[in-house]
């Protein structure tokens, strides 16, 4: 009976991270690629994490992008099972017009390549997360993109 609850819960949890109408919204959790948006979501590494990690993404087609002037709005957060924000990554290096060390809430990003840093801690207290399945939700311009991380202490 347990597992039953731990399932439905999984599913309950999952489906609040997918927007009622992926397919018209050109949104895949499998792959963490966008159909057609030039978006992306790479998986984070080391996975799994056991103190920090780092988090790849694209926006638009880098090497060809058409309207490089383009500004994306993009946040990346981490959540539990429970649908409970955690942790919002920081940039990695900067690009663009954003300097590195900047929270991924609601960053206006151009096309390119990026990488977000966590350190394995909540954002509030500041303590270190417990071991356990975490899901990391990239949006950008609307469109989402999700994917697991494992946390292992």
């Amino acid at each position: 009976m347990k597992h039953l609850w731990r399932a439905l819960v999984f599913a309950l949890v999952f489906s609040a991270f997918m927007p009622g109408r992926s397919a018209a919204q050109g949104t895949s959790t499998q792959t963490g690629r966008g159909q057609g948006a030039g978006l992306e979501l790479g998986q984070n590494y080391p996975n799994p994490v056991s103190q920090e990690t780092r988090i790849p993404f694209v926006i638009g087609e880098p090497q060809g992008c058409t309207d490089s002037g383009r500004l994306h709005r993009a946040s990346l957060r981490i959540y539990n099972l429970l649908a409970q924000l955690i942790a919002v990554p920081v940039l990695q290096g900067g690009a663009g017009n954003v300097a590195g060390g900047e929270p991924v809430e609601n960053l206006l990003l151009t096309c390119s390549q990026y990488l977000a840093f966590w350190d394995g801690k909540y954002s509030q207290t500041g303590e270190n997360v417990a071991s356990g399945i975490y899901l990391y939700r990239l949006e950008v311009d609307g469109k989402v993109l999700v994917k697991k991380m494992i946390v292992r202490k």
